[in-house]
């Protein structure tokens, strides 16, 4: 039996889903470093660094110019040219080491928020309701973790750090701008606003480009591996061409918009290099036209204050030092904003895959039903049983029988297409209860309601007579024996596969399964028998072999209820009836249930129930169904066939 719990939360569950690409942005931010806070620190430290390092490396620029146009060849070398020189080599230095420290910190952060979010995305998965996986392509959710983490590969390694030092820069840039020169400043800031504008309009319409191209990313992902499953049937119904028909549609429509995203975004670096000329153009202009005039506005540097009053030789040498300097400031304060338009692309494709994981993270996780848990050995019969507690702190055992009852159960998968209808039949211990009818009928239908995969809208089902509403879904799921239409073997060994059913079984136990479900003799013809790996969901074994290794997990885990939903229809008539040999002795003291289209294989059913359209319309056992000469007789004599 599985030990599988309900997890109620998800570790990336942060409440509301973000609306906006700056709280996801925000969100992000706060899942990589909430969990880093030394490293953040670090990483802070470094950038501020490096910022400040290169913008007061940029400021003795000014000194050197002042010195050597106001002296000429009397110019002080020893005490103002080199000293500054050396100052501006050392502060670039520290600022290249602050630089590269961050960025190593950056990628570790990087890595370890990836592994993280892997993690916690997968545990996530494991607790979503099944309907969760019925409404989305398996592509689309693998594509959450290839495409969408790698995407916010860059942006925690790159981007982030990239904006930080950016804006701690503009900062810095900003105030040595105030205390230079105002004018100039304002030149800057009108600039600036124009650039603003233009980023938020074109990186507006990137960013719905964006969201359309990762979306259309795990439509294509999810096509592809219902192509590549489905390989042999497009092969022997020569739909190749069909399939690359559909398979363009879905590629073309991930290369628009891929294309328009991408304008988009290729459009922001030249529109805002050409900006920063431009800006670049006017301080120069502007400067040079304060310095022509002779006007002595300047900035809130007071250490050009006592120089206005040395002449003019020395005015223009400040005033000449002081644009250069500012000219430097105009391209520095122009470059984290280039920096961050050319990795815009990489921005809003990260916050793209990042909105598409948190819409997955943020999905409520499977509630986990009731307060009835399974026991065993508690009560005082011994053996199973469900612990039901009571308001007084005490509890009340009843024994695990396997007496299922649907009481006028109604239910569709959406609210506007009922699948079954007042439905209402019983099953006792030890009985094998068939359904049969159509396709579509709601035979499997009935066993997902059984597991609570899917919830009813109306009437009551019980098992022991408890609500199932009332059992912890991991306690109820526990205690049911499950072999599906589709099969699904793990990459493991044979006996990890059987033993899947009950991890604390022995091997003794697994090959007892394996012999009852006739599995045994070719597992024995394998290379290394129950060592064999299987690999690729089975692809090295037959179909029947895995449905046998299927019902063999099933009946290594002895629950009291088993579910087979057309659990034969991969194996010969001879190996089936030595099957049934086999669940004979299973299925003593045992509730199962069976959907099959094959009537042979439930003629010693207890109680055979006919669906049409999600009712039943006949039930007995098959002597008694015969007798009628309805549906079911015309079924078994070949008067119609199921479809």
């Amino acid at each position: 039996m599985s030990n599988a719990g309900i997890q109620p939360r998800s570790a990336l569950k942060g409440g509301k889903r973000a609306k906006t690409p700056m709280k996801t942005l925000g969100r992000v931010i706060k899942y990589a470093f909430s969990n880093n806070k030394a490293a953040t620190a670090f990483v802070f430290v470094f950038v501020l660094l490096a910022s400040v390092a290169n913008v007061t490396a940029a400021s003795r620029v000014s000194y050197i110019i002042k010195e050597l146009i106001a002296n000429g060849a009397n110019a002080d070398l020893n005490g103002v040219v080199y000293p500054n020189i050396i100052f501006m080599g050392c502060t670039y230095l520290i600022g290249s080491l602050s630089s590269f420290s961050y960025n190593l910190i950056m990628m570790y952060i990087a890595n370890g928020t990836l592994l993280k979010l892997r993690e916690d995305m997968f545990t996530k998965m494991q607790y979503l309701p099944v309907k969760y996986f019925d409404s989305h392509t398996h592509g689309d959710i693998m594509s959450f973790y290839t495409n969408d983490v790698d995407t916010m590969r860059q942006l925690l390694s790159q981007t982030i750090p990239q904006i930080i030092s950016s804006v701690i820069t503009l900062v810095a840039i900003f105030v040595f701008m105030l205390l230079y020169s105002v004018t100039l400043l304002l030149v800057i800031l009108l600039i600036l606003t124009c650039s603003t504008f233009m980023i938020k309009f074109i990186g507006g319409m990137s960013a719905k480009e964006y969201v359309k191209h990762q979306r259309a990313l795990g439509n294509l992902n999810g096509y592809v591996e219902e192509m590549t499953e489905g390989q042999k049937v497009i092969k022997v119904f020569c739909h190749e061409q069909k399939a690359r028909e559909d398979f363009k549609v879905v590629n073309d429509e991930l290369n628009r918009a891929g294309y328009k995203a991408n304008t988009y975004a290729f459009i922001m670096g030249p529109v805002i290099n050409n900006i920063g000329y431009l800006q670049y153009v006017l301080v120069a202009f502007v400067g040079i036209m304060i310095i022509a005039v002779g006007h002595s506005e300047m900035g809130l540097l007071s250490v050009y204050t006592s120089v206005w009053n040395a002449g003019d030789a020395n005015r223009v040498a400040v005033m000449a030092g002081m644009l250069v300097s500012f000219l430097m400031y105009s391209r520095q304060f122009n470059m984290p904003v280039m920096q961050v338009s050319q990795q815009f692309s990489a921005i809003v494709m990260a916050l793209a895959g990042a909105e598409r994981i948190f819409e997955m993270t943020d999905t409520p996780s499977e509630d986990k039903g009731g307060n009835i848990t399974l026991t065993h050995g508690e009560c005082p019969e011994g053996g199973w049983a469900w612990k039901k507690p009571g308001a007084d702190g005490s509890f009340e055992y009843i024994p695990l029988k396997g007496d299922i009852r649907f009481n006028d159960v109604t239910f569709g998968y959406t609210e506007d297409k009922v699948i079954l209808k007042n439905i209402s039949l019983y099953a006792k211990p030890g009985q094998k209860i068939a359904f049969v009818g159509a396709t579509g009928a709601g035979k499997t239908t009935i066993t997902n309601l059984i597991n609570r995969f899917y919830d009813i809208q109306s009437g009551e089902i019980t098992y022991d007579g408890i609500n199932i509403r009332d059992i912890a879904k991991p306690d109820l799921r526990r205690s049911l024996g499950i072999v599906l239409q589709d099969t699904h073997l793990f990459t493991g060994t044979v006996m990890d596969n059987i033993r899947y059913g009950r991890l604390d079984a022995t091997d003794e136990e697994c090959i007892n399964a394996a012999k009852l479900a006739n599995a045994d003799s070719f597992i024995r013809h394998l290379p290394e028998g129950y060592r064999t790996i299987i690999k690729g969901d089975g692809s090295n074994l037959s179909q029947g072999q895995n449905q046998l290794l299927a019902i063999a997990r099933a009946m290594v885990s002895e629950c009291p209820v088993l579910i087979l939903d057309e659990a034969t229809s991969s194996i010969d008539t001879r190996t089936e009836k030595l099957i049934e040999e086999g669940m004979d002795k299973l299925m003593e003291g045992r509730t199962v249930f069976v959907i099959a289209h094959r009537l042979s294989t439930v003629r010693n059913s207890k109680a055979i129930m006919v669906l049409d359209h999600g009712v039943i319309i006949e039930r007995g056992n098959h002597e008694q169904l015969i007798a009628q000469r309805g549906n079911y007789y015309q079924l078994y004599t070949g008067a119609f066939e199921l479809e």
